[in-house]
This record gives structure tokens, sequence and C-alpha cells, in this order.
């Protein structure tokens, strides 16, 4: 897995790190006509922000944004499945179990958000191999398979989840993973 921190302004070092680079910090090109127009990049997880605001679920709200050739191929937010009730109405069952996150994914009402995107796409004929994943959360080991057999190049995402596993699996499949750290606005 090659690893990478990407601040609101270091993108353009940063994917053009080699195989052996685990953080390259550096400067993200501006376009110096268009000041704040934002790069590809932080456009897309900023879609993947506003897509996990649909979430349905009570302890995490998770956006997924599947991208090929700068075209958005499908999107997708945590909570349960179409047509089952939302954990609003009937309660989390993991607080109840207390299960701490990142564990036991299997006592969830819930399906993730880059599963949901997955999903969507195979709903609608569309291929995402060597797509693209923007996601607002680190993908869990169970989403980090699903991405690999999609055949998703890299991920970016802003913020980490509680389970080693998917950062081994990435790096055992050479994935390219992006810590994308977008500004405050």
């Amino acid at each position: 897995m090659k690893r990478f921190l990407c601040t609101a302004a270091n993108k353009a070092q940063a994917v053009r790190g080699t195989k052996n680079t685990d953080i390259i910090r550096g400067e993200i090109e501006q376009m110096p006509d268009q000041m704040d127009r934002p790069s590809w990049d932080a456009y897309f997880m900023g879609i993947a922000l506003l897509v996990a605001k649909r979430s349905t679920c009570l302890r995490r709200s998770v956006g997924a944004v599947i991208v090929k050739d700068k075209r958005i191929l499908a999107t997708g937010y945590n909570g349960a499945p179409s047509g089952i009730e939302h954990c609003s109405v009937t309660g989390c069952l993991r607080e109840r179990l207390k299960v701490p996150s990142g564990e036991r994914h299997e006592l969830c009402r819930g399906i993730h958000a880059e599963q949901n995107a997955i999903i969507q796409a195979a709903y609608h004929g569309v291929s995402i191999k060597d797509a693209v994943l923007y996601c607002t959360n680190l993908p869990c080991s169970i989403c980090a398979k699903m991405i690999i057999n999609a055949g998703i190049t890299r991920i970016y995402f802003q913020s980490g989840y509680a389970d080693s596993m998917s950062s081994e699996m990435f790096e055992a499949a050479d994935m390219d993973v992006v810590h994308l750290i977008l500004p405050l606005e």
C-alpha cells in the first residue's frame, strides 16, 4: 500500500510518490486564474462529505463517491438497506450490545457507504474497474475486500477507522491510499 498524506494544498507531490513512500508532504497546485476553484480531489471529497449527510446511522455518517476519468459513477452512504426501517426508528443494535467501533461488523442493521456505492454501480450496470474511491472514512476490512475485488485502484479518505486489517489488506494489494485533509471553510 502506498500511503500518502494530502492537505488542501499538497496533492501534486503526494500522488507522484514512489512505491516505498509512506507519507509525502508538499504543496497542491492551484490554478493561478481561479484560486477559489477546488482541486478535483477536494471537489470529489466535498461531494463525499455531502453524501454522508444522507446517512441514517446513529453512530457515524459516512459518504462514498466512486469516480473514473473525473466523472461520478456512483455514490453511497451508510444506513439500513432500502425498504428497511432506519436505526433512528429501531435504535442502534451496536449501541445496545456495546460493540466497539471497528469490531463485529455483522452486528449491524446498516450497510457501509462503500458497499452501497459498489452495489449502486452494479445495480445500474456501471463498471468501476480502475476507478477511484473518495470516502469520508478509511474503509473497514469488509469494505476493503470488496474495493480490492471491484478493481478500484486508489482510495482518498478524510478520517481514520478503527480496523487495522483494512490497512494490511490495502498494503498487500498494493493499493494507493491517500489521506486527504480538506481545509476548514
